[in-house]
């Protein structure tokens, strides 16, 4: 057994905060808390999601300007 986070939007749609992978199709249960995450922990659970395009080539470019010592062509040596 397994415990994994997610949210409940009001239209009852749930989202798991993290990918959880199984070998094949697996019931589950879900338990209603009563409070609602703080705004801090709102971000945390945003974070994995916003990595992906955060760790891409193009943000690393799109955003080199404000590295010092890194050129935008030392990052994405193509022409934009």
């Amino acid at each position: 057994m397994k415990t994994v986070e997610a949210i409940i939007e009001p239209t009852g749609e749930v989202r798991l905060v993290e990918p959880v992978h199984v070998a094949s199709r697996m019931r589950a249960l879900v338990t209603i808390l009563e409070e609602a995450p703080e705004a801090h922990e709102t971000a945390l659970l945003s974070e994995a999601a916003l990595a992906e395009d955060w760790n891409r080539t193009e943000e690393d470019a799109a955003w080199a300007y404000l590295q010092p010592g890194k050129s935008q062509s030392s990052i994405f040596p193509f022409p934009t």
